[in-house]
């Protein structure tokens, strides 16, 4: 279709170009065939010197072709008038009004200039010399001259339909290129937007991945180096009452120097708990509870419900991590006799509860989370949120305190694939 277009204004193109001289070439050979039964000597020297001003014109207009239209149209209307009325053949010249009218003139004038081409046409087609002798010549001019005015009309509207479908090619475009344009713009405007969010979004990871790692020491080394330090001062309050006491403090004391030393080397490589490398969760769980229960002297019970999975390395740490907070918070704050771990394989999400029947606390009363030291509640919380999950606990001043953190239930990456 698009080649079938370029093709008609590339013929319409030559034939404004080259038509006005064929045009005029024709009907003056076809008048000089018939000037001894139509002209007298007086037309042809009238037709030897409009002839070489009309062509003179189509020179000038063929080097033109902008800006002078109107003086163009009445110029060659005109000359072809006169021509006309030399020899009824010229107004094969004539006819050129018709094509081009819409074309070279304004929009206003487009009608006039076709009803004086109108008129040119039906004196010639009339069989009359212009202007017409008698009645009947002046009554089959007017008959000939209203259906060429007709023409003109169809013509006319014809033109200005397609001026109008031109227009609105030209709106079309230009609101084309508007749109282009400020496409452009809000695609630059959007990739300096998505270079700044990916600065934001960089600066924020490192600002999580130092809370991760300090989260990380304070739940490892941090809390691996108080247990040796209560140890040592136990073993010290005991060596001259009870030396057997003593170096069990000692040997245990000498244990979590070997499992926070394994607990920084772990870090180093990939910071996942040492307690997850040789057991699922709940094994690294139970191990934990019941570490724990030893050191403190508390009773602990660990305990399993529903169908145990293998979970992603980031949950588990997740879930082990926040047991081990819970679990070292009851034994620093809770003077507790009794504590329990639950873990609970529930489907889509796991829940980890681990409560305790110690003094309690105020949770209201507590500082806020800052994200560095005393990791406790808003520690946890942290952690589970980074992966989806909720952190509740329920306590109050001599109840006690249970902490129940839910997580999606993400499986291990390999039986994923």
């Amino acid at each position: 279709m698009s080649a079938q277009v370029t093709t008609a204004e590339q013929w319409w193109g030559r034939f404004f170009r080259y038509g006005p001289y064929g045009l005029l070439g024709l009907s003056t050979v076809v008048a000089a065939v018939s000037r001894d039964l139509l002209m007298s000597p007086a037309d042809e020297r009238a037709a030897a010197v409009l002839l070489p001003a009309a062509l003179v014109l189509e020179l000038w207009w063929s080097r033109t072709a902008s800006g002078a239209g109107a003086f163009y149209f009445t110029a060659r209307t005109l000359l072809a008038l006169g021509l006309t009325w030399c020899n009824p053949f010229f107004s094969i010249y004539a006819v050129l009004g018709y094509f081009d009218a819409g074309r070279v003139l304004p929009r206003r004038a487009v009608r006039p200039g076709l009803l004086a081409v109108a008129v040119i046409m039906a004196g010639a087609q009339s069989g009359s010399p212009l202007p017409p002798a008698t009645l009947m010549n002046w009554i089959v001019f007017g008959v000939v001259l209203a259906v060429h005015a007709t023409l003109t009309m169809v013509f006319a509207q014809i033109g200005d339909r397609e001026a109008d479908q031109e227009r609105a090619k030209s709106a079309t475009i230009t609101a084309l290129e508007s749109a282009n344009a400020r496409l452009e713009q809000a695609l630059a405007e959007n990739a300096g937007l998505h270079a700044q969010l990916l600065v934001q979004a960089r600066e924020a990871g490192v600002a999580d991945e130092r809370r991760r790692l300090a989260a990380e020491i304070h739940d490892t080394i941090a809390q691996g180096l108080t247990g040796i330090i209560a140890q040592l001062q136990a073993a010290g309050s005991t060596a001259d009452t009870d030396p057997a006491l003593a170096r069990e403090h000692l040997v245990r004391a000498a244990g979590l120097a070997r499992h926070s030393l394994g607990e920084a080397r772990r870090s180093v490589h990939n910071l996942l708990p040492a307690a997850l490398e040789h057991d699922d969760l709940p094994g690294a769980l139970e191990k934990t509870v019941t570490t724990w229960s030893r050191r403190t002297g508390v009773r602990a019970e660990f305990t399993v419900t529903g169908t145990v999975e293998p979970l992603h390395d980031e949950v588990g740490a997740t879930l082990l991590r926040i047991a081990e907070e819970a679990l070292a918070n009851a034994g620093r704050h809770a003077e507790a006799s009794r504590a329990g771990v639950t873990l609970s394989y529930m489907g889509d999400e796991i829940t980890l509860d681990v409560r305790d029947d110690g003094r309690g606390f105020d949770p209201a009363a507590l500082p806020p989370y800052r994200g560095a030291g005393g990791f406790g509640l808003g520690g946890m919380r942290s952690r589970a949120e980074r992966i989806a999950g909720t952190v509740e606990v329920e306590t109050g001043p001599g109840l006690g305190t249970a902490v129940s953190a839910r997580v999606p239930m993400v499986p291990h990456a390999r039986d994923a694939a």
